[in-house]
C-alpha cells in the first residue's frame, strides 16, 4: 500500500468529515428525502427483490425512511453488521425503527443475523462512502468492509454508493484493494457508470 495515497486518502477523509458536521438539519433532511427518492427510482429500474443498504449515521444522507418503504413495499432488505475479523453479517430488515449500536459506533439492526455469505443473494448493493469519482472510485472511511465484502462475492450485482452532491470529485486516490463502483447515488441525481464491472 502506498503511504503517499494513504496519506491523501485520510486528509480528505478528515475535510469531509468535517464538512458533514457543519451541514444544518434542514439540509440532513432535505438529503435524506432526495437520497430516498433517487433509492426508489433506482429499485424500479433495477426491478429489484432484494437489496442490501446500510443504516445511516446522523452525517450521512438518511437511508432509514427508504429502508422502511422498501420493506413495506415487499422488498427483502439485507442491513449490515459489523465484525472484529473486518467481514459484514447481515440482518434482515424490518419496518420498525429498532436500531442497535454495532462496532465503531455504528447503527445496525437487531434482526436475526445472517452470515458473510448471505448477501450472495441480492440483486443490488447499495453503499456507503465518504467520497465518489465520476471514474467509479468510492472512497471509504478506512475500515475495509465493504471492498472486502465486493472483492469476495463470485456474482457481485450492481453496487450504487449513497454521497452527498458535492462529494463527487472528478478523480480520486485508488489503491489495489479499492472495488469500482457500477454508480452512485446523491440527494439530486443517480448516476449509472458507463464501464463493466468484470
Amino acid at each position: 500500500m502506498s503511504t503517499g495515497l494513504t496519506e491523501q486518502k485520510r486528509a480528505l477523509r478528515a475535510e469531509l468529515r468535517e464538512r458533514r458536521h457543519l451541514l444544518s438539519e434542514s439540509q440532513r433532511e432535505s438529503a435524506a428525502s432526495g437520497v430516498g427518492e433517487q433509492l426508489d427510482a433506482l429499485i424500479a429500474q433495477h426491478d429489484a427483490r432484494s437489496i442490501s443498504c446500510f443504516l445511516s449515521t446522523t452525517t450521512e444522507p438518511g437511508t432509514l425512511d427508504f429502508v422502511t418503504r422498501a420493506v413495506r413495499r415487499g422488498v427483502r432488505v439485507l442491513l449490515p453488521i459489523t465484525r472484529a475479523d473486518g467481514l459484514l453479517d447481515w440482518a434482515v430488515a424490518d419496518d420498525t425503527d429498532e436500531i442497535s449500536v454495532g462496532l465503531y459506533g455504528l447503527p445496525e439492526p437487531t434482526g436475526e443475523v445472517l452470515g458473510p455469505i448471505a448477501v450472495n443473494d441480492v440483486d443490488l448493493m447499495i453503499i456507503p462512502a465518504a467520497a465518489v469519482s465520476t471514474d467509479g472510485v468510492r472512497l471509504g472511511w478506512g475500515r475495509g468492509y465493504f471492498d472486502k465484502t465486493i472483492g469476495s462475492m463470485q456474482k457481485c450485482p450492481p453496487v450504487y454508493a449513497v454521497t452527498y452532491d458535492s462529494e463527487v470529485f472528478d478523480s480520486l486516490p485508488r489503491e489495489l484493494h479499492d472495488q469500482p463502483l457500477d454508480g452512485f447515488v446523491t440527494p439530486t441525481r443517480t448516476i449509472t457508470l458507463p464501464h463493466a464491472r468484470h
